[in-house]
């Protein structure tokens, strides 16, 4: 499938098993950050929606204008941080080198890469929406 041309209506019928929509205040800017810092692809982008792959998963943004009629957009916070309580693993992304690409375009990093007992080295980089994103790999 190509997602840069797709239309919404195809796109949504293939979706199967579990999704991942994250709400953001900035679409464009939050593709761009999962380009640079985790090496993902961005589809689609425009400042309400981008599809983004990382490797042969999807998921996608969605700005918080799009979920005007959805119950959701109610239980937002208005301050941050708007994640808290969900991780984002990505067990395909070199920790170090995604703490080092994060520390430049001024991501927070909750923890350095850090060997854990469940044998992953992993980090936690906070995103400006507030939500942990978890580059790991086996140690």
């Amino acid at each position: 499938m190509d997602y840069d041309t797709v239309s919404a209506e195809e796109f949504g019928a293939t979706l199967r098993g579990i999704g991942l929509n994250i709400l953001v205040r900035d679409v464009i800017g939050h593709a761009q950050m999962l380009e640079q810092v985790f090496g993902m692809t961005a589809h689609r982008v425009t400042r309400d929606f981008a599809i983004i792959t990382y490797g042969a998963q999807i998921f996608q943004l969605h700005a918080d204008g799009t979920y005007a009629a959805n119950p959701l957009l109610s239980v937002l916070p208005e301050n941050p941080p708007r994640g808290a309580g969900i991780e984002i693993r990505l067990y395909d992304t070199d920790p170090e080198e995604a703490v080092t690409r994060a520390k430049a375009a001024g991501l927070t990093i909750l923890q350095e890469p850090t060997d854990k007992p469940h044998g992953l080295r992993e980090a936690y980089i906070l995103c400006n929406d507030g939500y942990a994103w978890v580059p790991s790999r086996p140690k």
